[in-house]
């Protein structure tokens, strides 16, 4: 049996993997023309933890994780509202969770997999045919490859969704945000090693995250419609962002210097079907909960996974597996997607007590009572 992969990225390379232990061989097709690195760091836990032990790749990722020593939460002027430290924060994670960059999380797969696969970077898709029998794909590099199933990893912004299922408007939530992600060259000096620092002030959440090993992510979400006419990210981070002291000035000097950002609307895809005929769309291209809910990475790897499963237990019978995969992953994902779309309503929030509110939880978090009752409550479950 022979899988065509689109996209390179954690959901792609997962799949790649989980398919290769039930005997599959498989095609990856990427348009970028590298593997990227770097991204925001995420939380990934749940069924993606789950999944990656049985794909035997969570030592590799605990090697490239990461603790933050202290979660600083800062006034709009720079100074301190609160902070949390490394205990609190574990208290909020729980113990079978690792924070790491989406990045490196990709480079653990990816050297896992990369000698069991093809992958072609620098192509896209540009044609699907199928029938009873396989599917036949027109690449961009003038080949057609055939195979027993098509797989959409490819995102957000998914060619396959919009070959095959339509075009993107019709799939996509827009939540009213955008977010802009990239690595500095150099700590700013108010942010202590191993330490994240945040701010949020009239619907506007900065962020610097100094990871132990030496790199450093900056991270800009807020409110809006669209970007103006003609604004790149550096002219429209400093429109939003100009009036703002702390480490901003810094950070958006940083930008220049860049090798790559990270730079989109925050939206969700809301699908009826996530699969048609050998086709089948997996993680943000299917689902895309958004960073609001906080849990892609782990439902691509935890989809992955389960797909694999469900091929497994569905020998040569494709539209079998795959609508017992997504009767078994589509309650998950709508459950994050609903509550992305609560976060919405308090993420950077523009009231000053809404904000208040936001962060009051966390505030409570920090009182060793109630972080004694989370982490009890963590290993009970």
């Amino acid at each position: 049996m022979r899988a065509i992969i689109i996209g390179a990225g954690i959901a792609g390379l997962a799949t790649a993997l989980r398919l290769h232990q039930i005997g599959w061989d498989t095609l990856i097709v990427e348009r970028a023309p590298q593997r990227r690195g770097g991204g925001y760091a995420v939380t990934f836990g749940g069924i993606g933890y789950d999944a990656a032990e049985r794909l035997g790749i969570v030592d590799d990722l605990r090697a490239k994780a990461f603790d933050t020593t202290e979660l600083v939460y800062h006034k709009s002027d720079g100074s301190r509202r609160f902070a949390l430290d490394r205990a609190t924060i574990a208290a909020t994670t729980g113990p079978r969770s690792i924070t790491i960059l989406r990045g490196d999380l990709e480079v653990v797969l990816y050297e896992r997999v990369h000698d069991r696969t093809e992958i072609r970077f620098g192509t896209t898709l540009t044609a699907v045919d199928q029938d009873d029998h396989a599917v036949r794909v027109t690449l961009s590099d003038g080949t057609i490859e055939e195979g027993d199933l098509l797989i959409g990893a490819d995102g957000l912004h998914s060619a396959t969704r919009a070959l095959l299922f339509g075009p993107e408007e019709d799939f996509l939530l827009d939540l009213e945000h955008k977010v802009a992600v990239f690595m500095l060259d150099r700590r700013p000096a108010s942010i202590a090693p191993g330490a994240t620092g945040t701010l949020s002030s009239n619907g506007r959440t900065a962020a610097v995250i100094s990871i132990p090993d030496g790199r450093n992510v900056a991270f800009f979400g807020y409110r809006t419609d669209h970007a103006r006419p003609g604004e790149d990210v550096g002219t429209e981070l400093k429109r939003v962002y100009g009036d703002l002291g702390w480490v901003i000035p810094e950070a958006l000097a940083g930008l220049a210097r860049a090798e790559s950002v990270y730079f989109d609307t925050i939206s969700q895809v809301v699908a009826p079907s996530w699969s048609k005929g050998r086709v089948v769309l997996l993680g943000d291209a299917a689902w895309c909960v958004t960073l609001f809910a906080g849990y892609g990475s782990s439902l691509a790897v935890g989809g992955a996974d389960r797909l694999g499963t469900e091929l497994a237990a569905h020998p040569g019978d494709i539209p079998a597996a795959l609508a017992a995969w997504e009767a078994a992953i589509r309650p998950e994902a709508e459950r994050k997607q609903k509550l992305g779309r609560r976060v919405k309503g308090v993420y950077a929030p523009a009231n000053p007590l809404v904000l208040w509110l936001s962060l009051l939880p966390l505030r409570l978090a920090a009182l060793p009572p109630v972080r004694r009752y989370m982490t009890r409550r963590f290993i009970k479950g």
